[in-house]
């Protein structure tokens, strides 16, 4: 059975009436299949987007670019990416290429299964050909944590029209009108040579070559990442002034990590996180310390502490274990 298009006809609507942003781009928007609704992410209508990775993953899904967002952690690729869906009314399954996500695992493998009392093998499709023949965007997180062996399956997917080649079924499968695909990445294929990203890999060129759209999202600037804060954290919105201490606290960690003065930065999610526990806790410090301060290293919390002193103009209790 061929799974329909996405309420067709699309309907076409302003990228300026959706997002609000300046251009003359239009993008479809519809109404899922009902076996796929529950795929549509929910509308964050606090969500703050980016002009132009808003703009690259529209081209995704209006004109079937194959669209991967790379960018430090912590700063919403994988969120952008649903949340767009969302307003499109797009069904996005999101899988996670960490290394235990094997070829099998991906692509579908023979299975043992009974039928009318006698036991039969049948082949259970993986989460790409299942996306691949439905109106689903595919959205590949962690895209260079993934291993070798899945990733040359994508080869051919990656190109515009890419089929599928099920070797163990001699199927070739053609992607749904609707497909869409995206990746996300902490690196662009370099492997971790900033010491963060343990397990990523150093990525084939000539298949990262195949991604037509390559956006990079990373930390905002300060006033876009506290409205950003404030609409995630309702408790905090009549507090701006603390908010706006919060994310320059967290721009020093990120200068001092460059700088190699420390080991560890504070994200954008990390900061939410702090926010969060300052509506818990009613205590900055004490939500600090929760979030942030007890993942540093000992001989950092010093610097940890001076930059709270400096933000909030209060000491920072670092409670540093005693020495031998």
């Amino acid at each position: 059975m061929i799974t329909p298009r996405i309420s067709p006809p699309l309907r076409s609507a302003a990228v300026r009436e959706l997002f609000g942003i300046e251009t003359t781009m239009r993008v479809p928007v519809g109404t899922p299949p009902d076996d796929l609704a529950e795929h549509v992410p929910t509308v964050d209508p606090a969500y703050v987007f980016d002009p132009d990775v808003t703009l690259a993953i529209l081209s995704g899904f209006a004109h079937n670019r194959r669209v991967l967002l790379q960018g430090l952690h912590g700063t919403g690729k994988s969120t952008h990416v649903e949340q767009v869906a969302a307003r499109l009314g797009w069904p996005c399954v999101r899988v996670n290429l960490d290394g235990h996500l094997s070829r099998l695992d991906f692509v579908g493998r023979d299975t043992v299964v009974v039928r009318d009392g006698v036991q039969v093998t049948e082949f259970a499709e993986g989460i790409l050909p299942w996306a691949l023949q439905r109106p689903v965007a595919l959205l590949l997180d962690e895209y260079d944590a993934g291993r070798p062996d899945v990733m040359f399956v994508l080869q051919r997917v990656l190109e515009q029209e890419g089929s599928l080649t099920l070797l163990d079924q001699n199927r070739v499968l053609h992607p749904h009108d609707d497909f869409r695909l995206f990746g996300t990445a902490n690196t662009v294929g370099l492997g971790n040579t900033s010491g963060l990203y343990h397990g990523v890999q150093r990525l084939n060129h000539a298949q990262l070559d195949r991604w037509s759209v390559v956006a990079t999202l990373n930390y905002l600037p300060a006033q876009r990442e506290s409205d950003i804060v404030l609409g995630r954290v309702a408790d905090l919105r009549t507090r701006p002034e603390l908010v706006a201490a919060m994310v320059e606290f967290a721009a020093l960690t990120r200068r001092a990590f460059a700088a190699g003065d420390l080991s560890t930065l504070m994200s954008p999610r990390t900061v939410i996180s702090w926010a969060e526990n300052i509506a818990i806790f009613d205590d900055v410090a004490r939500s600090l310390r929760l979030a942030f301060t007890n993942k540093c290293a000992d001989d950092e919390k010093p610097l940890v502490a001076e930059f709270f002193q400096r933000c909030f103009d209060a000491d920072l209790d670092i409670a540093l274990p005693a020495t031998a």
